[in-house]
C-alpha cells in the first residue's frame, strides 16, 4: 500500500535497506540516528552514493523493491529519479538519500546533520 505508516521497529527498515545498498554497492553508506535529538523530522537518515545516475536509479528501485518484497511496505514518496542526481526515497520514520558523489559532496549532509549519531556501514569491495 503506497504511503503505509511503518509498524515495524525502524531497526527492520534499516537492516533491509542496509542489505538493497550492499547488493547495489552503494558507496560510502551512512546512517545518522536523529534518536536522541529533540524535534528531528524523522528518526534516520541513510545516505550513501553511487558512480552515475543508472546505479543511483537501480540502488533506489533495489531498495523500494526488497522493502515492499520482504514487509509489505511502500514509500510515501520517492524524489529525484528525473535526473537522478540526488534520490530521495522517503518511509516516514526512515529517509534515503541516493547521492551521485559530486552532489553528496555539495550538500554534505553528514556535516549538516553532525549532531546526529552517525554509523558508517561497513562495504566489501
Amino acid at each position: 500500500m503506497p504511503g503505509k505508516k511503518i509498524k515495524q521497529t525502524p531497526d527492520i527498515l534499516i537492516g533491509l535497506v542496509v542489505e538493497a545498498l550492499s547488493d547495489k554497492k552503494a558507496l560510502n553508506p551512512v546512517i545518522l540516528d536523529f534518536g536522541e535529538l529533540k524535534g528531528a523530522v524523522c528518526d534516520a537518515f541513510i545516505i550513501c552514493h553511487g558512480n552515475s545516475s543508472v546505479q543511483v536509479e537501480a540502488i533506489c528501485d533495489h531498495i523500494v523493491a526488497e522493502v515492499k518484497k520482504k514487509i509489505g511496505v511502500a514509500p510515501s514518496h520517492v524524489e529525484g529519479l528525473e535526473n537522478a542526481e540526488w534520490v530521495l526515497i522517503d518511509y516516514f520514520d526512515v529517509v534515503i538519500h541516493i547521492f551521485q558523489e559530486t552532489r553528496r559532496r555539495f550538500y554534505n549532509l553528514e556535516q549538516l546533520w553532525a549532531d546526529a549519531r552517525i554509523t558508517v556501514i561497513k562495504t566489501t569491495e
